[in-house]
């Protein structure tokens, strides 16, 4: 499969992560030292007056895509890395089992917002010990703006990414969204691909790979 977009280190596929995971798992040649991604739920909650806060025409496109990942998929895509950071992953423990060492973003949202005041990643890491970041943007960039309806702070992903140590030098996120993972990984300059199925947030990725981007100054 050709990538629709290619540069600086970071590429993009357009299309169902399953058939690029085919080519890949056909070459055996493609390994990854992380998966970070933030794939679909599955669920089934999103409303425009609801928890979540999305506008009406963001939760009519979340209906559309928010399927559960089924397990066969899940499992394939984490045999590709060493590691992995799946958020949501409370959502699929059936799948990936039980873990040590929690990824928790403290979102310091006060009592009363419609988001929930914090996100979990499952994980692979064998520290043993929770690991709890706290960033008081509830979604989107760091003036709160989205251009995707579950679009998460470039600098969760960041810190997230740094848990790994040493540092990845090649990453993963095959349910890519708008590319806040890739986004990340560019700035720390580390190696990434993405795949994603809907074309516009393809388009949107690319312009924001594309805009120039400077050190990320959180601890």
């Amino acid at each position: 499969m050709k990538p629709y977009y290619e540069q600086s280190g970071v590429t993009i596929y357009h299309g169902d992560c399953r058939d690029v995971i085919e080519q890949w798992e056909g070459l055996r040649t493609t390994t990854f030292d992380l998966l970070m991604t933030d794939p679909p739920y599955g669920i089934s909650s999103w409303t425009a007056t609801g928890g979540n806060s999305l506008t009406v025409s963001e939760a009519e496109d979340v209906k559309k895509w928010d399927r559960r990942i089924d397990p066969e998929t899940m499992k394939r895509v984490i045999a590709l890395a060493r590691y992995s950071v799946i958020w949501g992953g409370n959502y699929y423990t059936d799948i990936l089992g039980t873990f040590r060492t929690p990824l928790v973003w403290h979102k310091q949202q006060p009592d009363g917002m419609h988001f929930a005041q914090a996100e979990l990643a499952w994980t692979n890491f064998d520290y043993g010990s929770c690991r709890v970041f706290s960033f008081g943007i509830a979604q989107g960039d760091t003036k709160g703006k989205r251009q995707h309806p579950t679009q998460k702070p470039e600098e969760v992903m960041s810190w997230a990414i740094r848990q790994v140590r040493p540092l990845p030098e090649r990453v993963l996120d095959p349910f890519m969204g708008s590319g806040t993972t890739l986004a990340a990984a560019k700035r720390l300059g580390i190696q990434a691909i993405g795949i994603e199925l809907e074309e516009k947030y393809c388009d949107i990725a690319v312009k924001r790979l594309q805009q120039e981007t400077l050190p990320l100054e959180v601890a």
